[in-house]
């Protein structure tokens, strides 16, 4: 790529030389996503083996990607994020949010979603996904597995934040009385061997504070770094100065399988109870 010589230190520029074009950009979605080894890549991007490889090898070489050797005969690696490469995560997310508004959408800022519009179809088609298997996100006890590794089922609830005047931002508010009908409901999804993990963009202090004063049993864990976005693509709006998740609920199986999505969830009450009837069918279900 040839640029002009003011670009030199224009880090848009440079940034824009490393991500090259849209098949390097769809690239790191896919092992932001966990598809991580040749094949899976080459399936879910549609790309012939010749141009993957040449993409790999510039992702490689530019440092946001490195290889892993994962069998010896015949050599294979996987391609996992560097560094720099996590680093370009949240912009990852932030591209398919101006994409859901402003491509895909008529540009309202909302936190909600039309049932039959391009983000509940993405959060549809989640149901027979796999969430990657070593995703750790932060809570107050330090870094946590998403999926319950000693549960049944796991009811994951994505919320916009706490303790946040919301406005007239459409489908926001209402995520202290969805913690709390969760952590009423608490020994309910405990004797049917569910456990539950609320999600939001919010800061682990932040997180920490709310769960103290409301008494939540459950972990509270911080997707501030959008790792958990990026990989199974949830939507999300722009409010208070950060990306935030829209309202959804997962029931995952102890296989870390999603078995059921909700959203766009707009009764609150309903929702909660509907994730209590659905991850008990789930943990009884082999």
């Amino acid at each position: 790529m040839r640029m002009h010589n003011a670009d030199e230190n224009c880090g848009i520029a440079q940034a824009a030389l490393v991500l090259g074009d849209w098949w390097n950009v769809l690239v790191l979605r896919e092992v932001a996503r966990g598809h991580v080894r040749f094949d899976a890549l080459a399936a879910e991007i549609g790309l012939s083996r010749k141009v993957l490889t040449e993409r790999l090898g510039r992702l490689v070489a530019h440092g946001v990607l490195r290889r892993s050797l994962y069998q010896r005969r015949p050599v294979r690696h996987e391609y996992l994020l560097t560094d720099a490469g996590a680093a370009l995560v949240p912009l990852l997310v932030a591209m398919q949010d101006w994409g859901d508004r402003w491509v895909l959408g008529d540009g309202s800022l909302t936190a909600a979603a039309a049932e039959d519009g391009a983000e509940h179809a993405r959060v549809r088609a989640l149901a027979g996904s796999r969430v990657p298997e070593d995703l750790l996100l932060p809570g107050v006890s330090g870094p946590e597995p998403v999926v319950a590794p000693d549960a049944a089922a796991t009811v994951l609830f994505a919320y916009p934040g706490t303790g946040i005047d919301w406005g007239a931002i459409p489908g926001a508010a209402g995520c202290t009385l969805e913690n709390r009908l969760f952590r009423d409901a608490w020994p309910d999804f405990l004797r049917a061997g569910v456990k539950v993990r609320g999600i939001s963009t919010q800061l682990v202090h932040e997180q920490q504070e709310f769960a103290r004063a409301e008494e939540i049993p459950y972990p509270l864990l911080s997707d501030a770094d959008h790792r958990l976005a990026a990989a199974l693509r949830l939507p999300s709006f722009r409010g208070a100065d950060r990306l935030r998740h829209k309202r959804l609920i997962l029931v995952v199986d102890a296989g870390r399988t999603v078995r059921h999505t909700l959203f766009p969830v707009t009764d609150i009450p309903h929702a909660v109870e509907e994730s209590l009837r659905l991850a008990t069918d789930c943990a009884r279900t082999p």
